[in-house]
Formats: structure tokens, sequence, C-alpha cells
């Protein structure tokens, strides 16, 4: 990303200086022969506009200098830091301990959709997610004095137990911070993977035990917030570009926003023209939340059965990767993501999460957005789901 200030010593029309800043950028790197992934256009001007002005022009965004302290300009700055340069070097650092998971045409989703469904299995990744992506990729970054000291994450599930897998290939110390209410599948898998578990009440307890670890020198490995974590989990984007390489919609599950906003970079740095579509479920929808409220906000509870959707909120960073790039965000009830888990299973022979199925069956509810010719995805992002878990969710459907 760069980013450059234009200073106007007279008052223009914030739109003009804006085109007058974008010209001279795209005329300044065809003539020094620079490429910018993403470029960020700072508008000074000598009596500056007193609302919020931004626009964006190609992978160019401009926005005036007042707005750099609002939420939007924050949001601006965020989603520039994330780019394919980045999601491209996550992927090359993280190949020899991930593995590329299939992607394979569903005729009977097709069939059922009146569309062209594929499927990202990326259940089948080891720890059966998408998460040790971006662990691993935060991991490789690090220092080794850095690593050294160990690391310390937060999660009710698949993020601890990548974490944990990660750190232990690596050969570093983690300690994971559950809440209480946590499946005992995935205590037992994050143990399994030799990280020290602490329990909390609740998710929240959890987060704010952090700074209690960092003090001791510990690195935090956040969920989602970080350009790193997201990098890796966009290298999923990637593979199903190389795979459908003309994919035109992408439908993937939002707990706090890494995933989306990493497959969305991939996707939109290839073709802009893709589609991405979040899907959460009712009770574990921090983002729908922030988009209704144009800010981040903590929800009281996580209700829903997809426990690994259950971010208690999510961050300025991903609702701005989000707001950007993604056509919409639906919500599902727990009886539809579980209605849909039971057709995955009966139909397709795999066993997934309510987090992974929900893709489904809000693939359900967008169909009159698609076309017979549509290629479109389905992230089937986790599959740690037990069989006690499975046997509850059958009355949930009923």
């Amino acid at each position: 990303m760069a980013a450059i200030t234009f200073d106007f010593n007279q008052v223009l029309v914030f739109r003009v200086a804006a085109v007058i800043a974008a010209i001279f950028i795209v005329a300044s790197r065809a003539y020094a022969d620079l490429v910018f992934t993403s470029v960020v256009v700072i508008v000074r001007h000598e009596k500056p506009p007193t609302s919020v002005r931004f626009c964006r022009l190609g992978n160019t965004q401009i926005i005036s200098e007042t707005a750099l302290n609002s939420k939007v300009g924050r949001g601006v700055l965020y989603s520039c830091q994330m780019d394919i340069d980045a999601i491209n070097a996550a992927r090359e650092l993280i190949a020899p301990y991930v593995k590329r998971t299939p992607l394979a045409r569903s005729q009977a989703l097709s069939d059922r959709l009146g569309t062209g469904i594929y499927v990202k299995y990326e259940l089948f990744q080891k720890t059966g997610s998408f998460k040790p992506r971006g662990a691993f990729n935060k991991l490789l970054n690090m220092t080794p004095g850095e690593r050294a000291k160990g690391v310390v994450a937060v999660s009710g599930g698949n993020h601890a137990q990548a974490v944990a897998y990660a750190s232990k290939t690596l050969g570093v110390d983690a300690v994971i911070v559950m809440p209480e209410n946590t499946p005992r599948n995935y205590l037992d898998a994050t143990r399994g993977y030799g990280a020290e578990v602490e329990l909390r009440p609740n998710i929240a307890d959890a987060f704010a035990r952090i700074a209690d670890y960092e003090a001791e020198g510990r690195t935090f490995l956040h969920p989602f917030d970080d350009p790193l974590i997201i990098a890796g989990q966009g290298t999923v984007g990637l593979e199903i570009l190389e795979d459908v390489p003309d994919v035109t919609d992408i439908v993937v599950s939002i707990g706090g926003g890494g995933l989306a906003g990493g497959v969305t970079i991939a996707a939109k740095a290839a073709n802009s023209g893709i589609r991405v579509w979040g899907v959460e479920t009712v009770g574990a929808d921090a983002m729908s939340k922030a988009l209704e409220a144009g800010h981040p906000v903590t929800l009281d509870a996580i209700t829903s059965i997809a426990k690994t959707l259950g971010a208690p909120y999510v961050t300025d960073r991903t609702l701005a990767l989000v707001q950007q790039h993604l056509e919409s965000v639906t919500v599902v009830t727990d009886q539809e993501a579980v209605a849909a888990l039971k057709f995955i299973a009966e139909r397709l022979k795999v066993l997934t999460e309510p987090s992974a199925s929900c893709t489904l069956a809000a693939a359900e509810m967008l169909k009159g957005n698609f076309t017979p010719d549509s290629r479109v995805v389905l992230i089937f992002c986790g599959g740690n789901v037990s069989l006690d878990d499975v046997c509850g969710y059958i009355g949930v459907d009923n």
C-alpha cells in the first residue's frame, strides 16, 4: 500500500480534487513503472470540508485529511493495509504446514439451487478448519525472540486448536483462554495439541485476561483482527480462484470477519466483479449488528449453536472490509443451519459444523441473485462437531 498526501491551496469541490489527485497517481505510476496494489490519496484542503469525505477510483482510495480520524477514515486505511501481495506471501510461507483442500462441484446442491454450486472443503484442513492458515502465518512472521516468550490466544474452538497445533509444530509455548461453555471435544483437542488451557466464565472475560499474559511477554494471536491472520485466511481465496477461475459468487461464514475479509481481498484482486456474500446465525451476528449500527458493537451473549461464529464483537478493521467489499450479510436461524447440515450429511456425505452449513442455508435465501450459469462457491469452513452435538441439533431442527 502507498499513502500520498496532496495539498490544495484553493477550495475545490472534493471530488474534483480527488480526480486531479487520482490522475496524478495513475500518471506517476505509469511513468515511474511502479506497481501498488492499493493507494490511499489524502486530500488536504485550505478550508477542509466539515463532513467525512472519501471516494474510490479503481484501487485508489481518496479521503479528505479531516476524515482520517473518523470511523470511515480508519476503515479506509485498515482495508488498505491488506492486499493480495500479503496473501501471496502468506501462501508461500505456510505452504509446508497446511493442506491445499479440495474443491468440487456438487450436483445435488446445483440441482437444489438451480445454479452451479461448488464446495470448498476447508473442513478437511488440519485441525478441521481453515484457522491454521492464519495461525501459521502469524507465528512464522514473529521473530525467534518473540516465539521464545510464547503466545496466548482466545477462542471458543477452532482458533484454539489451530494456535495449539501451529505452536506445537513450531516449538512455541501456547496458552489458550477459552470460555467455560466450550464443547469438550474442542477442549480435548486443544490440550491434545500441547497447549495450556485456561477457562473463563465467558468469551468477554477470556479477552479481558489477555492483558495479563501480554504483560508477561507473550504475543497475542488475535482470532481475526490482525493483518497477518487475515492474510493467512485469504489463501483459501487463492485456491478457490485456481480451481474455479470463472467463479461469480462466494458464500462465506462470518465470525469476527477474518476469513471473509481475506477471501474477499483475494477474489477482488483477481476480478472485481466477483460477489462475496457473508453469513451469520441469529445469536452469533456481531457483524450484522455492527453494520446496522455503523460501528462495532458487543453482543450481550452468544446464543447460537454455531459457537465457532461466536465472536462477541467485530472490529473497525473487519467491519471496514465487509462494508467496502461484501454484497451483504445474511443472517439465518439455527434451525435453518441444522436443516442444511442434515442435507449436506445425507447427500454430500460430510459432517459440517453449523458455522459451515449455514452457507447453504444462506445460498437458499440468496438464490434469486444467481443464474443457471453462475459459479457459486460455498466455503465449508469447519467440521469440528461431536456426535453428541449432532444428536442435540436434531431437536433444534424439529
